[in-house]
């Protein structure tokens, strides 16, 4: 499975892209924190460029948070967003109430009845009176319950969005030539029809979409969470419906727990990554496949970290997800999410019809169009990403100063290569632990010469110390499971592999 390095394509990619000056000018000294990544309105990452400002933006440091020019948008809200916040809250809200704003009613309205079902607060419903834009109005003490429908949930109102609704555009959801070729696009990459797949405005929002289509088939029913999954995977299938199940690992003493609890439980579906996040291990997904269709369980699998290029899941699972923000895209200033029924499922009609009733096109057309151009050289870009990562994770492994380099070739790479495409590579991430990671972690992160901030999957190099962004109030819970809370994760861009291999170097030369 080793991936040729091979120059980049770029006739069919955009002409401009606001990501090019992040391969030689990185945003990693101490005076870019704050800094938009890549440098565009729309941009979905901040540069933290040392180990300590992670810590006071999870500590909620005012005096840091302040310096934030935007950040992640489900956790941060994008400035022009918080401008449509502004302008409905002039328009819709007394004193004391707050407005979030989302992009239709029935989002609108589910975001009231989490909020009076979870926590009682109460809330009216406001329609902005363009593009479907509708507010949701709340007591100032309900925000935060608010805030975490709107980055959990994932159906978000885009910057753009928030654009051309602030200056009074309206432009139609329904299907466009974008998003039609968007939808063949990622037909022809997973091996499917474009009837089967759907678009949403984040990978969460798919994510959100398939736990509705599973639970919709079987009502009251609990889900499993099969590997540690990004943290909001998990979150969201325990903050919707009933209780869900989550097993750490995917050895042989779970699979005889997983297979029991399907046997006698009412399961809606398990939930996977191919790979997980961040140690990028794999489940044996052929014999969960196998375990879960003789019990009528679907299987729902996250391939994000793998890509379409790589990653071939669909004669196993059910329901695939993926979020376009990450690689598909590449540049980091869109985002997007995409739901895929395999043509492969025993369960694919039963699903497809409860997809129809519940699916809303929410994705914003000029996101679409922008995803569109992003991704038309994804396969080169992958491909260079693919080479990149491995041959810096097979010089990390030896290094004296590494501990241990998760990646999929070194991480049960038998069961990640058994839902593989001929000739795939390995991905573009990997988690990186150091020798006395507890005072060296920091070191090496401060002195990483590429940009530093949450997100992946992009063109450019992208760092963060991924346990602390993900899981900073329970630290001990995932150590317990295995993640270092000194891990570093990292996600390899289509910069010159020999150089990247040198800035990992100089900074590992940096620790003791």
């Amino acid at each position: 499975m080793k991936a040729t390095p091979s120059s980049i394509d770029t006739a069919n990619a955009p002409a401009e892209r606001p990501d090019t000056d992040l391969f030689t000018r990185p945003l990693w000294r101490a005076e870019d924190l704050g800094k938009p990544i890549p440098a565009s309105p729309h941009a979905a990452s901040v540069a933290m460029p040392l180990w300590e400002h992670v810590v006071r933006y999870e500590q909620k440091d005012p005096a840091l948070l302040d310096t934030l020019q935007c950040g992640y948008p489900r956790f941060v809200f994008n400035p022009i967003v918080n401008e449509l916040f502004r302008e409905c809250r002039r328009r819709f809200a007394n004193e004391n109430e707050l407005c979030l704003a989302f992009p239709s009613r029935r989002i609108a309205e589910r975001c009231a009845r989490f909020l009076d079902e979870t926590a009682g607060f109460p809330s009216r419903i406001e329609d902005f009176g363009l593009n479907d834009v509708h507010a949701v109005v709340f007591s100032n003490e309900a925000f935060d319950a608010a805030k975490s429908f709107w980055q959990h949930y994932g159906n978000i109102v885009s910057s753009r969005l928030a654009q051309a609704t602030l200056a009074g555009r309206e432009l139609p959801y329904e299907t466009t030539d974008a998003k039609r070729t968007l939808t063949e696009r990622i037909a022809s990459l997973i091996g499917s029809v474009a009837k089967d797949i759907r678009l949403y405005p984040s990978g969460m929002a798919a994510l959100s979409g398939a736990l509705d289509c599973v639970r919709a088939n079987r009502p009251g029913a609990k889900t499993i969470q099969l590997g540690l999954p990004y943290v909001d995977l998990l979150r969201i299938q325990s903050k919707w419906g009933p209780e869900a199940t989550f097993y750490p690992a995917a050895n042989a003493e779970v699979f005889d727990a997983l297979a029991w609890q399907v046997e006698n439980e009412h399961i809606a579906a398990v939930f996977c990554e191919h790979p997980g996040n961040p140690l990028l291990q794999c489940a044996d997904i052929e014999r969960l496949s196998t375990l879960l269709r003789a019990h009528g369980v679907p299987l729902v699998v996250d391939e994000t970290l793998g890509s379409f290029l790589n990653v071939d899941v669909q004669p196993f699972a059910d329901i695939v997800v993926t979020s376009l923000t990450k690689y598909f895209s590449g540049v980091g200033d869109v985002m997007g999410g995409s739901l895929v029924l395999s043509t492969a499922s025993p369960f694919h009609d039963v699903l497809a019809r409860h997809l129809r009733r519940q699916f809303e096109d929410r994705l914003w057309e000029e996101d679409a169009a922008v995803l569109e151009a992003n991704s038309r050289d994804f396969v080169e870009r992958m491909q260079r990403i693919n080479a990149n990562a491995e041959q810096i994770c097979d010089v990390l492994r030896t290094h004296p100063k590494v501990q241990h380099v998760y990646f999929p070739k070194f991480e049960t790479p038998d069961f990640y290569k058994l839902a593989c495409h001929t000739n795939a590579g390995y991905g573009g991430m990997f988690s990186l632990v150091l020798k006395g990671a507890a005072a060296n972690a920091p070191r090496f992160y401060d002195a990483l010469r590429v940009s530093k901030g949450p997100s992946l999957g992009t063109n450019y190099t992208l760092a963060c110390p991924y346990t602390l962004l993900a899981h900073f109030d329970e630290l001990d819970w995932v150590e317990s499971i295995g993640v270092s809370p000194h891990l570093v994760r990292v996600s390899v861009g289509i910069e010159e592999s020999g150089d990247l291999i040198g800035r990992f170097e100089q900074a590992l030369d940096s620790v003791e």
